[in-house]
């Protein structure tokens, strides 16, 4: 990797918590079809939200999402929107604790809070973590390095195996990152769509 490469990868997760939020679609795949969650992430809080549609055969988890990195907020819907309200209902909530492993979406929620980090990676301890250049390619207009590195601090993700997509001035646009549940990758996309600050569930919210 050359000193640049180096540097914006070191970056790219401070440039989201500089942002202080994203607008993020996360793509989770399972044998029976998949989920589509789009929404956002604020990175100061740590906390994301969004609405959840279902791919293929799974519709059973549609509906509205709110997490962090400890606990899950799920409202059911039989025919979710598009996106997610701005202001989260304020009942029909059901509360269960974030797993650290074995369910490949709370996984995935887990790695969307990680990819922002109040602080820049050590850019000299890169290299020797396994990070490397890959390649070229364009997200959603954008011209990108695809790179290898770092995992986003995620016991759920395998090491080595998150890859980003990055502008060049260090912003991510792109993270695909294997887990251990699942034989395909999650996919994160960023600016999708407008970033809508994230607002917590009236009375309910979950804890940080």
């Amino acid at each position: 990797m050359t000193s640049d490469e180096v540097n914006r990868l070191a970056i790219t997760r401070f440039l989201n918590y500089q942002a202080k939020g994203r607008a993020v679609t996360i793509t989770v795949p399972n044998a029976t079809g998949g989920l589509v969650i789009t929404g956002s992430v604020d990175y100061r809080t740590h906390t994301g939200y969004g609405v959840v549609h279902g791919t293929g055969r799974d519709t059973s988890s549609e509906g509205l999402i709110q997490w962090t990195a400890t606990t899950v907020l799920v409202h059911p819907m039989t025919d979710p929107p598009a996106a997610a309200p701005a202001s989260p209902p304020a009942s029909g909530w059901h509360r269960r604790p974030l797993k650290t492993s074995g369910m490949t979406l709370d996984s995935a929620l887990a790695i969307a809070l990680r990819l922002g980090n109040d602080r820049p990676d050590n850019a000299a301890l890169l290299p020797q973590s396994g990070a490397a250049w890959v390649g070229r390619d364009q997200v959603h207009g954008h011209r990108t390095d695809i790179m290898n590195g770092p995992d986003a601090d995620s016991e759920a993700a395998a090491s080595g195996a998150v890859r980003y997509w990055i502008g060049s001035d260090g912003t991510m646009y792109r993270v695909q990152a294997t887990i251990a549940s699942e034989s395909r990758p999650v996919v994160f996309d960023f600016d999708t769509r407008p970033y809508v600050p994230v607002q917590p569930v009236p009375g309910a919210g979950p804890a940080a």
